[in-house]
């Protein structure tokens, strides 16, 4: 009998330890736990204000730091003829050897990795230089040009403001590894309106840029800056202001048929910055700025079973006037343990928020909580 009892004491100790294991290997989905006291209502607030610009914030971008996250970078423009590329730590702080003064008017930046430059992997940062008609290409984290001196684009191109370059966005495409950059102009015609270029080593290290596609239709009311793109996916959205947002294949070879027009209501003025929160390959969603309001709108990543991505939620944040926006689900140190949102703000800041606050006010929005 004792025997027994040492037996089921052994077996009871190991399926309570196996338990242990798996829940430890499969841990709980606490993103949807309330973490703070908020109601759909309320006005975040962010967690750092970076350093003022000298000139006009617009757009920003996150460079993950894959091998120390909180050495993490936000990079972002300030838009005016004598203007900059603003480097930040998560700190807020501007980082002055690396930033990129000088710049002509530098609209929207976007960050991709891995790049293949003389056979090495090499992380970008992209900006549209308004003034010059071109793309300027620096490699991160050093900030360093490898762009020749700048990459026109637009060529050919004669109408008013056609090549006043604004929105960028760029796409590595999971199957090939190539890596694209999308672009939008001040102006240009209701069809092709956005061009993507293919971006390589032009056999010396620095990056050149061939055209390979122009698609995307233009309603003509404003114009188009914002843009954003899935890579995972495989999708591009495009601000079309004061319309909504237009959702395309993002590889060349692609369809050239437009997806969705979707975000066609509820705005108080211009359709602004787009950004795409994508945690895994099943879930996520996209958050477009609602300038004149002061709003973020969330829309889901997915379409529903109806072939529609709906209005998710409204979320009120302190910028003002916000154009530009960036997200990404990387835990990046203490301040941001589940992902980092960065929103451009027009008293020359950048503002930015931990993730989990906008992630609990989507759940409760999700399940009808005010």
């Amino acid at each position: 009998m004792q025997f027994q009892i040492i037996v089921f004491c052994i077996s009871l100790f190991i399926v309570l330890n196996g338990c242990r294991n798996a829940e430890n290997n499969h841990p709980k989905d606490t993103s949807t736990t309330p973490t703070f006291d908020l109601n759909l209502s309320d006005t975040l607030t962010p967690i750092i204000v970076t350093d003022t610009t000298r000139h006009d914030t617009d757009d920003p971008a996150i460079w993950v730091n894959a091998n120390d996250p909180k050495q993490s970078l936000i990079i972002g423009t300030d838009k005016n003829k004598d203007g900059a590329l603003y480097v930040f730590d998560l700190a807020g702080k501007v980082i002055e050897e690396k930033t990129v003064r000088g710049l002509q008017r530098p609209n929207n930046v976007d960050i991709e990795y891995g790049l293949m430059l003389n056979g090495q992997a090499t992380d970008i940062a992209v900006t549209t230089e308004r003034l010059t008609h071109q793309l300027r290409i620096f490699a991160l984290p050093s900030m360093q040009p490898i762009d020749g001196g700048g990459i026109e684009v637009f060529k050919g191109e004669t109408g008013e403001d056609f090549r006043a370059l604004m929105g960028i966005a760029l796409y590595k495409d999971p199957s090939t590894q190539k890596v694209y950059a999308i672009v939008g102009r001040k102006n240009g015609p209701t069809d092709d309106y956005l061009w993507q270029y293919l971006l390589e080593d032009d056999g010396t290290g620095s990056v050149k840029a061939t055209l390979v596609r122009k698609f995307g239709k233009y309603s003509g009311k404003n114009e188009i800056e914002a843009i954003a793109i899935d890579d995972q996916l495989g999708f591009v959205y495009y601000s079309d202001e004061g319309v909504g947002v237009r959702k395309y294949y993002a590889a060349p070879d692609s369809s050239n048929q437009e997806l969705a027009l979707f975000a066609t209501t509820n705005f108080a003025e211009d359709h602004e910055g787009i950004s795409i929160y994508a945690p895994n390959d099943t879930s996520g969603y996209i958050f477009v700025s609602d300038q004149q309001a002061n709003q973020f709108h969330v829309y889901p990543r997915f379409e529903n079973e109806n072939g529609e991505q709906p209005l998710i939620a409204e979320i009120n944040c302190s910028t003002n006037e916000s154009d530009g926006n960036e997200v990404t689900a990387s835990a990046l140190g203490t301040d941001f343990p589940q992902g980092l949102f960065v929103a451009m703000s027009d008293n020359k800041t950048f503002q930015l928020y931990d993730l989990r606050m906008l992630l609990q006010l989507i759940h409760q929005a999700e399940q009808g909580v005010q």
